[in-house]
């Protein structure tokens, strides 16, 4: 029988875990072994001792604590660490994910020969504060990375697990895991529409920063997908378009002073083409100094290889 390790995520949820724990147990008995990772980040509410009393109880239950907040992302990251399935599903602990989802979208994984499902709450039962913000941030993400998705932000996902073992987390980015996954060489992003039931107990953590967060982390992470190994064609292409401008704005400026005896004393602008011209400077040093760190980082990684033999692909 494959093993199913549920990761949960979740922060003062003491009413809702011990249903939620029922709830997966019945949805993959039978078919799957369970496993279900509780991660607490930094409750406050009795959430923990719950946990502790359902790990005791069952083996299958695992636990991990934070000290204190540190956000979904680093708590995705450490219960993926735990994992021991064959395959991996995340969701939420606010009962709003429905468990039962989660063999279907297995089996649509395996039909479908894809890496990931992710989770589309069509019907989403959450007021309008989160559901239209969360539309656009969707579609502004779709535009960009060319992953067609409605939900990149819905908790409920599944995945092969080695696609788990490649992707890191931190901050913002369990927003972007299918683009994660993407960059990893994991292409077969499926999507499955999902139940969605209002929240039972307690109240929601979203608020407008993790909205802006989630843009800032977008932005990074394009930024240093595409530009990580070759800095100076950022900064050097902005550098040009900088000292361009600027040497245009001083050419005309001399011009005007020249033909037309123009005192520049009174034309601001040429203090603006001036300036335009040291930040191109700037962004020039800023692309020299970022090429020197990779070059550097590739040196000290170099090896000294004598031979090969029977090499495998990897993966």
């Amino acid at each position: 029988m494959e093993k199913v390790s549920v990761v949960v995520p979740l922060l003062d949820e003491v009413e809702s875990l011990e249903e939620l724990h029922n709830r997966i147990i019945d949805a993959l008995k039978g078919r799957f072994e369970p496993e279900i990772v509780f991660v607490d980040d930094g409750s406050r509410d009795g959430s923990w001792d719950v946990i502790q009393k359902l790990s005791a109880q069952h083996s299958y239950v695992k636990g991990i604590r934070f000290r204190r907040n540190y956000g979904k992302s680093t708590a995705l990251h450490h219960g993926f660490a735990e994992a021991t399935g064959n395959y991996v599903a995340t969701m939420d602990a606010d009962l709003q994910d429905d468990p039962f989802e989660v063999p279907q979208m297995i089996d649509q994984l395996k039909a479908e020969g894809l890496d990931l499902v992710s989770g589309w709450k069509q019907n989403r039962k959450d007021p309008i504060t989160k559901t239209v913000p969360s539309r656009f941030f969707n579609f502004v993400t779709r535009v960009v990375t060319g992953i067609q998705l409605h939900d990149f932000n819905c908790g409920l996902k599944v995945y092969r697990r080695e696609v788990i073992e490649r992707i890191e987390l931190y901050g913002e980015r369990h927003r972007y895991i299918p683009l994660l996954a993407n960059w990893e060489g994991y292409h077969k992003i499926g999507e499955k529409q999902v139940k969605h039931q209002e929240r039972k107990y307690g109240k929601s953590k979203f608020g407008i920063s993790r909205f802006v967060n989630g843009f800032l982390d977008l932005i990074t992470l394009l930024f240093v997908n595409y530009y990580r190994q070759r800095p100076m064609h950022f900064f050097g292409t902005a550098g040009v378009f900088s000292i361009l401008l600027g040497s245009l704005i001083t050419a005309y400026l001399v011009f005007m002073r020249v033909f037309y005896n123009e005192f520049l004393s009174r034309r601001p602008l040429l203090l603006f083409g001036i300036l335009l011209i040291l930040i191109g400077f700037q962004f020039f040093s800023i692309g020299l100094f970022g090429e020197m760190m990779v070059r550097h980082r590739r040196d000290s990684q170099s090896v000294n290889i004598s031979g090969k033999v029977n090499i495998t692909e990897v993966k």
